[in-house]
């Protein structure tokens, strides 16, 4: 444990002032690799919770997970706000090196640790920013899972940390090293839908809750310091009833769907399917002059731009968001249809998700291939791997 006691006092002291809408990242930016045998990196994971342990016990692919976590550098320590979380983690790191990492609830005590050189971000998203612009100021590279920022100046802060401190930072936006996702870029570079129109965003709508009564956080969860840098608020549970076996709440996965902590499915979802589109429309270092919020709907009302106080979930159900580039390219993002991206083109359309890749462009490849190397030219001729590799071995 650290020797420092993390108070809230502290954390409104230094936390960011933030207000604005999300921010795409390019997915990597690393400045040296870790190659060597003997130069593995020492990573902290600062979150253990479903998401960390998704990609710790998963099965290889694309996405990345146990044997690149093992393979490419070792963790050596561990923190979360919720003790059991820890004991989890620490179990599944044991059982790969034979070691106990040590373990936090304090995330600055891996951030003051000089032996630590990367840093793994897994927590909810109110989390993200701050974490990641201490961890490089630390000297600290930075590996977070996305979304990296919930509004504009989160975002410009942590480019302005990154590009200030020189350290290596990616986004776990995973699709990014999806074979299917690249394949969609290689045809639209290759004029396989004509000129690229606009890109459209299916990523559903936020779920809905009853009223959550207030209770009393479980004993293994620091509900103080799981809430952090944002205001105080009660801890809040109801489990499911006749049979069901959902619940209800305001921590750990369902933080989602709770505007103080994300921002629904738009930071969901859409930070993964935003990505491919922009990246589509090569639109990844620019951004749209115009944002229509054509409709929005939630299931709380809202005063002065706020969600009001009932007790349940407040994020979008459902929503068409319109954005405009300077050279009339469009973004749509919508709550319905079939999830994933749709690529419209003078010539045809492509649709891609992670599943499949479908269209007559893409059945048109059986007598047509694109030419040999497309896809390593469409993805700047990096390896074709997956996405927490590409963190390690990117030159």
């Amino acid at each position: 444990m650290s020797s420092r006691s993390l108070t809230r006092r502290d954390l409104l002291k230094s936390s960011l002032a933030f207000a604005g809408a999300g921010l795409v990242l390019d997915h990597s930016q690393r400045a040296h690799g870790f190659v060597a045998a003997n130069d593995r990196p020492r990573v902290g994971a600062i979150g253990t919770g479903s998401r960390w342990c998704q990609k710790a016990t998963g099965v290889n692919g694309p996405h990345g997970s146990a044997p690149t976590f093992r393979k490419y550098g070792d963790y050596v320590a561990l923190c979360d706000a919720d003790s059991s979380r820890r004991e989890l983690a620490s179990g599944i790191v044991k059982s790969w090196t034979g070691r106990q990492p040590t373990s936090h609830s304090d995330y600055r005590a891996i951030l003051d640790n000089k032996q630590i050189d990367i840093v793994h971000i897994s927590t909810p998203d109110h989390w993200h920013a701050k974490i990641a612009i201490e961890a490089m100021k630390a000297g600290k590279d930075v590996y977070c899972e996305k979304p990296m920022t919930l509004t504009i100046e989160e975002g410009r802060q942590v480019c302005d940390t990154c590009r200030q401190t020189g350290q290596i930072v990616q986004i776990g936006t995973q699709q990014r090293s999806g074979r299917q996702f690249i394949q969609a870029i290689a045809m639209i570079r290759a004029g396989r839908i004509g000129k690229l129109k606009k890109a459209t965003c299916h990523i559903g709508g936020a779920p809905t809750s009853p009223e959550i009564p207030r209770a009393t956080a479980p004993s293994h969860l620091d509900w103080n310091l799981w809430l952090g840098p944002v205001p105080m608020t009660d801890f809040r549970f109801l489990a499911g009833n006749n049979g069901e076996t959902k619940s209800w709440s305001r921590g750990h996965y369902e933080f989602r769907w709770w505007y103080e902590y994300s921002g629904g499915k738009l930071t969901d979802w859409g930070a993964h399917h935003v990505d491919i589109a922009t990246w589509g429309l090569d639109k990844t270092t620019t951004g749209p002059v115009s944002v229509d919020p054509v409709m929005v709907k939630h299931p709380v009302p809202f005063e002065n731009g706020r969600p009001t106080d009932p007790p349940r979930y407040n994020t979008a159900t459902a929503f068409l968001i319109k954005a405009l580039f300077a050279d009339g390219q469009e973004i749509e993002i919508r709550h319905d249809g079939r999830n994933g991206i749709l690529f419209e083109g003078t010539r045809g359309r492509i649709f891609v998700n992670r599943g499949s890749i479908t269209g007559k462009p893409v059945d048109e490849l059986k007598s047509n291939p694109l030419p040999s190397g497309a896809l390593q030219e469409a993805y700047k001729n990096r390896s074709l791997t997956n996405h927490f590799r590409n963190f390690f071995e990117a030159p």
